[in-house]
């Protein structure tokens, strides 16, 4: 399972890139090959669309049985929100665990792109919660959300909008603000290392008046979140 990082083809570790060029399948989401076409091209490209992950794992696994050397891609990370836990969910399944060999090759994940395109947000402790309700029960979501502002986490979400999925970020600030000050702030980052790129540094108020969707990853901070010139800095806590 290899991690594509957040962007193009020059923010690949490199051993993600090895990986990519050493395989004779690459495996993912249409999207997120073509972020590395040129890379992959002639190639053998197994690519599927979205909610159609277990074929895609399927289809990679059945490959490597069969010999082959398999890049599955996931966007970001492979271990977080990523491929890598229903490869080995399916590999477990099927007894191939120990039989497949596997390497998980970490990328860079989408809250730590934002923050550094942000500036220091996470420096203290803080929780990635995703607003997609697909896989997990939004009761299940509203409880984590409650509980993190309880805590004074900073908070980082992820697929926090989409054409079908309108008021979950709403409601999400609303439960934030039940234990969050209004004049929080807040980082929006729209296409971290892609062309497009849009960053954005707002508060909790006023979060939802900028546009928000799937390629967003939206970050909130804590009480000591502090905007210092273009930058978000959660201070660690150091005496200077």
């Amino acid at each position: 399972m290899v991690g594509t990082g957040p962007g193009n083809i020059e923010h690949l570790s490199a051993r993600a890139l090895r990986a990519l060029k050493e395989a004779g399948v690459i495996c993912g989401y249409k999207t997120y090959l073509e972020l590395i076409y040129h890379v992959v091209e002639g190639k053998e490209i197994i690519s599927t669309g979205m909610t159609r992950e277990v074929e895609r794992c399927c289809a990679a696994i059945q490959r490597a049985r069969e010999g082959e050397k398999v890049a599955l891609i996931s966007s970001g990370d492979p271990g977080v929100y990523g491929m890598a836990g229903l490869a080995l969910e399916l590999l477990q399944r099927e007894n191939l665990l120990g039989q497949v060999e596997v390497e998980i090759i970490p990328g860079i994940t989408s809250a730590t792109a934002a923050a550094a395109l942000l500036g220091a947000p996470l420096m203290h402790d803080f929780v990635v919660v995703s607003l997609s309700d697909l896989l997990t029960p939004w009761e299940v979501i509203e409880k984590r959300l409650t509980l993190a502002a309880q805590g004074d986490f900073v908070v980082v979400l992820y697929n926090p909008a989409s054409h079908k999925r309108k008021t979950q970020i709403s409601r999400a600030r609303e439960l934030l603000l039940q234990h969050k000050k209004a004049g929080t702030p807040v980082g929006i980052v729209y296409k971290a290392y892609r062309d497009g790129q849009n960053v954005i540094i707002t508060d909790l108020e006023h979060m939802l008046n900028h546009p928000i969707d799937m390629f967003s990853i939206v970050i909130i901070g804590n009480n000591q979140t502090r905007r210092m010139g273009n930058f978000l800095v959660t201070p660690r806590g150091y005496e200077l």
